[in-house]
């Protein structure tokens, strides 16, 4: 059993409307989903990705009222987006334009990266992407040569590597194959790969026992998932983390794919999740993200749901 690469990475926003325009009008993604939180309707789930909706690709958000994160460990710390190698000088110069905070342009574990952070604070990193597909939105302000191509590498934080990585290779099959000195001089970073590796596929850890306990918050991710083909697969995943006695979720019908949930030992919240049905089940991909979708188990509940969400435009 292999998973075969990031599916989706889940962030908090305590403001959806400029959520939406930093992420379609600055970024140039795609809004592939209008929806809400299942577990919690007052919140808006905003799904972006690429021109297609590609498994992989989506970025997404809850809308919650929290105050901003406090940063440290047992956090989903950094999040990768995977650019054309190319594209760097385009986007050194539009972050400083939006008054963002920036790094440099630098070669990281062998990549061209450039480190930033959106308006509350969340940590992302270019990444060059040489042999990644790209499907780029038509209607992005973005030119469709320098269109982010989706999600990877995803770093997480952890202060003891041991228990996180015999979870990630004894249970999730991941390969550990390189290391490289954190570029904030905070100790080691282990590259763990799934499926055939790159950019789109791997998870970084940083060992970092010295930082204090991360509080979630605006500007914090959530959770990060990772890619599965079916429900077939994930019914077989979810027979391994019961054979390995990993407390968990149980699968979840999320109408857009089927999820499984658990946490690794350094804290941060994992998730299995289908490639299919995808976006397009309840929208034509033409018009995705252009009404507020709901799953069939809510759409009873429309009128309350809609009456309790605050406009995003």
């Amino acid at each position: 059993m292999q998973l075969t690469g990031i599916h989706h990475l889940t962030a908090i926003t305590a403001n959806a409307a400029a959520n939406k325009r930093f992420y379609t009008e600055t970024l140039g993604l795609r809004l592939v989903k209008k929806t809400v939180n299942q577990d919690d309707t007052s919140a808006y789930h905003l799904f972006y990705a690429d021109g297609q909706a590609t498994p992989g690709t989506d970025l997404t958000f809850f809308d919650w009222p929290a105050a901003p994160a406090r940063r440290g460990t047992h956090s989903i710390s950094r999040t990768g987006l995977r650019v054309n190698e190319d594209s760097f000088d385009f986007w050194a110069a539009r972050l400083r334009e939006a008054d963002l905070i920036t790094g440099a342009v630098t070669l990281l574990d062998g990549r061209t990266t450039l480190d930033f952070e959106d308006p509350e604070g969340q940590r992302f990193r270019l990444t060059e992407d040489v042999a990644g597909q790209s499907h780029p939105w038509a209607k992005s302000p973005i030119d469709a040569a320098h269109q982010i191509r989706g999600l990877g590498p995803i770093t997480i934080s952890v202060p003891d590597l041991a228990p996180t990585e015999a979870v990630l290779t004894q249970l999730m099959n991941m390969r550990r194959v390189r290391d490289y000195a954190s570029p904030d001089g905070e100790g080691q970073v282990h590259v763990f790969e799934m499926g055939e590796g790159g950019p789109s596929a791997e998870l970084h850890v940083a060992v970092q026992p010295g930082l204090p306990i991360a509080r979630q918050g605006a500007g914090a991710v959530h959770h990060v998932a990772f890619r599965v083909p079916d429900v077939p697969q994930i019914q077989e995943w979810a027979r391994q983390l019961q054979s390995m006695r990993v407390p968990n979720s149980g699968e979840v019908e999320r109408y857009y794919f089927r999820s499984l949930y658990f946490r690794e030992p350094g804290g941060n919240l994992f998730e299995i999740a289908t490639d299919t049905p995808g976006f397009a089940v309840d929208e034509s991909m033409d018009a995705l993200g252009e009404r507020l979708s709901l799953p069939p188990f809510l759409e009873n509940q429309r009128d309350r749901i809609e009456a309790g969400l605050k406009p995003l435009d």
